[in-house]
């Protein structure tokens, strides 16, 4: 079975999703499942993981809500709690009754560069592991250090680095970002999502071979045991369609010369198992 594990849903807000700026036009509008099926059945994908986009318990729900829905495709949800709330354990226990809650997300990002090192971040998302809940670790390059971190301190943790910790491929830097990702790689309890790549490059003249130096790095740090492939539809959408997201990936992997059962894991295969879903 063939997974995106990393795409979202909204009903577009103004106001809320004010991070969709005029540059994102083409984005600044309501994205649903029934809007991202066709999409997936047209590029040969069987089923997705819905990632939060917004800071709310709200918006759990309302991803929640749509994946009971859609369950036929949507197969899991990484939804949004608040790490530090002195009340999270029971907020766990009671999102633990959702089956298609899978694990959880910051978008660490939008924060000071020490976030995911700060000991009351530290000690909420160790609380996950009581629940089997994975966390999501969105990050800039230059938070990189402490996401390296936090991995070392939480060994029992399941995590997955979103869009390669979003390297700056527009000004073709490789260096310190790399120098990182292998450290990361070498915690075997750190998975990476090969997503989000074409909005971190030239959104309007990138190429295919802007990407291999980045994908090269994180191929042979993670290997094809703990990469897994996300659309990031429709934020991609802002500088590439669906099928070019997905072909990019999948030409890489055919011309470097990976075997069809790597090609399977990084497709679906260790997404379902990282994310424990019922395909």
């Amino acid at each position: 079975m063939t997974i995106d594990s990393h795409q979202h849903f909204w009903i577009f807000d103004a106001v809320r999703d004010a991070w969709i700026n005029d540059e994102m036009k083409r984005i600044q509008r309501n994205f649903l499942p029934e809007d991202l099926w066709p999409v997936l059945q047209a590029n040969g994908v069987d089923g997705c993981v819905a990632v939060q986009a917004d800071q709310s318990e709200a918006e759990t729900l309302f991803l929640l809500a749509l994946a009971e829905k859609y369950s036929s495709f949507v197969k899991g949800v990484v939804g949004w709690v608040d790490l530090r709330a002195s009340n999270l354990y029971e907020k766990l226990e009671y999102y633990s009754q959702y089956e298609l809650l899978k694990g959880f997300r910051h978008v660490a990002q939008a924060e000071p560069d020490d976030f995911l090192a700060r000991p009351e971040v530290i000690k909420g998302i160790r609380q996950l592991t009581a629940f089997d809940f994975t966390y999501d670790i969105l990050i800039y390059p230059t938070q990189l250090k402490a996401a390296l971190h936090l991995v070392r301190e939480l060994p029992e943790v399941d995590f997955v680095v979103d869009h390669i910790a979003k390297p700056y491929i527009k000004d073709g830097k490789l260096n310190t970002w790399s120098n990182y990702m292998r450290q990361l790689a070498a915690q075997p309890q750190v998975h990476c999502k090969v997503s989000g790549m074409v909005t971190e490059a030239d959104w309007k003249n990138w190429t295919k071979k802007d990407f291999y130096p980045y994908l090269d790095v994180v191929f042979e740090a993670f290997g094809p045991d703990r990469l897994v492939f996300g659309s990031d539809w429709p934020v991609c959408l802002v500088a590439a369609e669906y099928e070019q997201v997905i072909g990019l990936v999948r030409d890489y992997m055919i011309n470097v010369g990976f075997s069809a059962s790597d090609q399977a894991k990084v497709f679906g295969e260790n997404a379902t198992r990282f994310y424990r879903l019922e395909v």
